[in-house]
């Protein structure tokens, strides 16, 4: 008979980890599994060095991918991005992905290099996302990550859980980015602050892992330390794939337990509440913070001159599908410039092979290199004042996408296609 468990996926994981039964609020030192910096990586090494360090901990255990300055523009970037070069041959760094590439969580989770059950710590906060796989994935800033190098070990408070049950399907038009903008207009910016977002219910063990990952990686959105799924059937599968994608670079053959277990309602938890997925219509997150959703019926019709696709939340072949769907029979309107940037280089043959790119192409799409581009506002088409952009990426902060008197607009990439289409903030259902 299976056990049922009264505790959240959370708190189990930091058990499993420390060694030891555990309550939320306890501190705990810990050895990381795996971690990862992006172009910062210069950086970083900067205050390893302070530390007196001579050697990383674990070298096999260093990720390093370069994806927020990529083409490397500006005489810094390049320079960061040498520096970095130096440090790991230095170190002895296997796991290093230089640009062009991916996006780091991207290539994180399709190189096999995020486990179900492990701790993964990222010098960005987005990595959040990790939590897809079942795993633990916690940002930290700079300079944690340059003592995690040194020692080996980091300090963190094990955090309290909410229970985010998801019920039923979704409807037409609607998709995982509307979901968690839903959330975030319920819970606010801060609403899961240091506790972690645990996604369960048959909605959630429907989803695929695309999907999950947009749903984790928001979770920073709302202040998460983390976001969870409990790993099963889909995780499997999605290690497999990448398994025998990437042929012997790292087995996949971590013993998934959590599939079978099967947890209490709400036993343990700080919050818990329900969303019916079949209930959701799009939703947009306007200027100037994410919480700022409505649905988009309230805000149609708000012109736009850019439309971006992509980034680490939704630049994924699925979310590619959902865009040349819509684009199929149809072309960008002519004052708007529609920029796809894939996750992955992975990610781009795969839409190349399917004409998935040709779809684009032949709507009017600039097909970028596989980078984070303008969502991060160092590289590719920013913003000018008074412009405004549909965005499928995770924020929309003043000044994040280029000019502080620009506007950026969040929302799937079934909404952004439709937006590009039109000209002006759509509802992807009015155009499928």
């Amino acid at each position: 008979m299976t056990a049922l468990l009264t505790k959240p996926l959370a708190l189990e994981l930091f058990e499993r980890k420390a060694g030891r039964a555990l309550q939320p609020g306890d501190i705990v030192v810990l050895e990381p599994d795996r971690v990862m910096s992006h172009d910062n990586t210069a950086f970083i090494q900067k205050s390893f060095r302070e530390t007196g360090a001579t050697h990383v901990w674990k070298p096999e255990r260093v990720v390093i991918v370069f994806d927020h300055c990529v083409p490397a523009v500006l005489p810094a970037h390049a320079l960061n991005h040498e520096q970095a070069r130096r440090f790991v041959q230095e170190q002895g760094i296997e796991h290093f992905f230089d640009a062009g590439t991916g996006i780091c969580h991207q290539v994180m989770m399709e190189q096999g290099l995020v486990q179900p059950g492990e701790l993964i710590l990222g010098a960005d906060s987005h990595s959040t996302l990790y939590g897809a796989m079942g795993a633990l994935g916690i940002p930290i800033n700079r300079t944690e990550m340059a003592g995690v190098w040194a020692t080996g070990e980091i300090w963190l408070k094990v955090p309290e859980s909410i229970r985010v049950e998801l019920t039923g399907t979704f409807s037409r038009g609607v998709h995982a980015k509307d979901m968690v903008l839903a959330l975030l207009a319920e819970l606010g910016a801060d609403g899961a602050a240091y506790q972690a977002l645990e996604f369960t219910g048959p909605g959630a063990r429907a989803m695929g892992m695309s999907e999950r990952m947009t749903l984790c990686n928001m979770a920073i959105e709302l202040g998460a330390k983390c976001g969870l799924f409990a790993a099963d059937t889909v995780t499997r599968a999605f290690l497999d794939e990448q398994r025998g994608a990437n042929g012997t670079r790292r087995s996949a053959a971590t013993d998934i337990e959590f599939e079978t277990k099967k947890r209490a309602p709400a036993d343990g938890f700080a919050r818990s509440l329900t969303i019916a997925l079949e209930s959701l219509e799009p939703q947009v997150a306007c200027p100037h913070t994410v919480d700022n959703v409505h649905p988009i019926g309230a805000v149609t019709g708000r012109p736009v001159q850019h439309a971006y696709l992509g980034s680490c939340t939704n630049g994924r072949l699925e979310d590619l599908h959902i865009a040349a769907e819509l684009l199929r029979t149809r072309t960008v309107a002519p004052h708007v410039q529609l920029h796809v940037y894939p996750a992955s280089d992975r990610i781009a043959k795969a839409a190349e092979r399917d004409g998935t790119m040709n779809t684009l192409r032949a709507a009017g799409a600039h097909i970028m290199g596989a980078s984070c581009g303008p969502c991060f506002g160092a590289v590719g088409a920013t913003l000018e004042p008074s412009q405004a952009c549909i965005s499928s990426s995770n924020r929309n902060f003043r000044g994040r996408m280029g000019s502080d008197q620009a506007d950026v607009y969040l929302a799937s990439p079934a909404t952004v296609a439709a937006s590009a289409i039109m000209g002006c903030l759509t509802d992807p259902r009015t155009l499928s």
